[in-house]
């Protein structure tokens, strides 16, 4: 991932529980908290509406993720 903005955002969804919890809630409040640009933001509610971002431990989401990791 490039964007500082969009590494934190996944970094606190993933270690933060209450925060976890509100974005599978209602991901626009957690998202809003970071400065993400439209296309990073649509793509986390892309991915998370497809894939459950957040709840699934799918082979989907992983074999999803997986091409991204260019980004890092």
């Amino acid at each position: 991932m490039k964007s500082l903005a969009l590494q934190n955002l996944v970094k606190k969804i993933f270690s933060d529980e209450k925060a976890k919890s509100q974005f599978i809630a209602d991901p626009e409040s957690i998202i809003s908290r970071f400065d993400l640009t439209d296309q990073e933001r649509k793509a986390v509610l892309t991915t998370h509406a497809r894939l459950g971002l957040v709840t699934s431990g799918s082979t989907q989401l992983t074999s999803t993720i997986g091409p991204l990791a260019s980004w890092t």
